[in-house]
């Protein structure tokens, strides 16, 4: 049976090479960049809300393949989700990558995002994970 991890790899890997969710959206209500100056990774978020849920997203930028991936299924994991459901699942996904949140209950609201969850073992990837999800913070704050 393959292993878990592999199957998370080859999510990530997929998604940082050939990303459905990298363009631009024409339409968007807001957009942030995000940028990570210990690595360079660099994203622009285009968000769509309609009222208070996530109607569309995309991202644009540079970056390692945690970072693009990370954006990438993040977008996936958040659209068509209130903004009230994506604040949640956003603080989930930072609690697991500081490792504050183990509950595998818990983690499941995340969907295809608990794949980095192994990132929590990998000091110098935290930031590159995490880029998105807290760039995402910011503008559902606004």
């Amino acid at each position: 049976m393959e292993d878990l991890t592999d199957v998370y790899n080859d999510l990530i890997m997929e998604h940082s090479m050939n990303s459905y969710n990298k363009k631009k959206l024409d339409d968007a209500t807001s957009s942030e960049i995000g940028h990570n100056p210990n690595c360079g990774d660099e994203i622009t978020l285009e968000i769509k809300l309609n009222g208070n849920i996530i109607e569309d997203m995309a991202f644009s930028g540079h970056g390692c393949a945690i970072s693009q991936s990370s954006t990438s299924i993040m977008i996936d994991t958040l659209k068509g989700k209130t903004i009230e459901e994506a604040k949640e699942i956003i603080k989930t996904f930072i609690g697991m990558i500081k490792r504050e949140i183990t509950d595998e209950e818990e983690l499941r609201k995340l969907e295809d995002a608990i794949a980095f969850k192994n990132v929590a073992n990998m000091p110098a990837r935290v930031k590159c994970a995490l880029l998105a999800w807290h760039t995402i913070e910011g503008m559902l704050e606004k």
